[in-house]
């Protein structure tokens, strides 16, 4: 009899330990972090491979208006300029139209014009990957890395250009935000003065430094951050280069994620001017 209860004894603790859904997972990952036998940064990324299994491309693409692509009928000249400011590493090039992608231009290939000025773009284009809206990203990750490919063409369901996924877009969900030559220097502080009417501020700015800089008063009982305060006038988490204004402030997205807001700018009107436009 001892045994016997011993065995269902047994069955119920392994019963207990065995999560029969993702929630009881969650919850358990939870206890573990609760219990400091694992720390904030491996429930994080143990959380986001879950989440990632139940994401698809139409989550996280960038919007086709906001690739950054160059139309193959415009001479290296011509674009040249434009990869340097943006500064990215791979380009989707279209012709007649962005819904017509012919390739994917690795800017270390234009290296090649500065010795040869007659060389021809499409020679050195890359072959372009289509995905539908609907793909998985575990599954999109996968193929990433068997198929050595770093971006991805979003398509709607009448083969038009939805959007463009990158692999770095794809492990963000993961391991959260990776910098890159748009983030800021740490050694920058978290507000940072372009111009005297003119700032680029981190999400992450705590409200309370954000009143001291400004001289605001927010209170941080709902969000601690500036971006949970900008997210809340939004009441909707907001893209890349979206715009709103409240309380004398002009305030554009400049960088974001299926995730949270990562950077901002924010324009003071100048009252002068304002006054001579009235």
């Amino acid at each position: 009899m001892k045994r016997k209860r011993l065995r269902i004894g047994s069955q119920l603790r392994n019963l207990l330990l065995k999560p029969r859904d993702k929630k009881q997972l969650g919850d358990l990952l939870k206890s573990a972090f609760e219990k400091n036998m694992i720390d904030a940064e491996a429930l994080m990324m143990i959380e986001g491979v879950l989440n990632v299994s139940d994401m698809q491309a139409r989550d996280i693409m960038r919007p086709r208006s906001q690739i950054d692509a160059i139309d193959i009928s415009k001479k290296p000249e011509e674009f040249i300029p434009f990869v340097i400011e943006t500064a990215h590493t791979r380009f989707p090039v279209f012709e007649d139209g962005i819904n017509n992608i012919i390739g994917i231009l690795l800017a270390k290939d234009l290296l090649k014009f500065t010795s040869d000025h007659e060389f021809e773009i499409r020679d050195i284009l890359r072959p372009p990957i289509f995905i539908p809206e609907s793909k998985r990203l575990n599954v999109l990750l996968k193929e990433f890395r068997t198929q050595r490919n770093h971006i991805a063409i979003v398509v709607d369901e009448h083969g038009g250009v939805a959007g463009m996924v990158t692999i770095e877009d794809v492990l963000e969900q993961i391991v959260g935000d990776i910098e890159d030559e748009f983030d800021y220097d740490e050694t920058e502080g978290n507000i940072i003065e372009e111009n005297p009417r003119q700032f680029r501020v981190k999400a992450t700015t705590e409200i309370s430094d954000f009143n001291r800089f400004f001289a605001t008063s927010y209170e941080d009982v709902e969000f601690s951050t500036i971006g949970g305060l900008v997210t809340q006038k939004f009441g909707y988490l907001p893209e890349n280069e979206e715009k709103i204004s409240f309380d004398g402030f002009d305030i554009t997205i400049i960088r974001s994620d299926s995730r949270q807001i990562h950077s901002i700018q924010i324009n003071i009107p100048d009252p002068k001017k304002s006054m001579e436009l009235k």
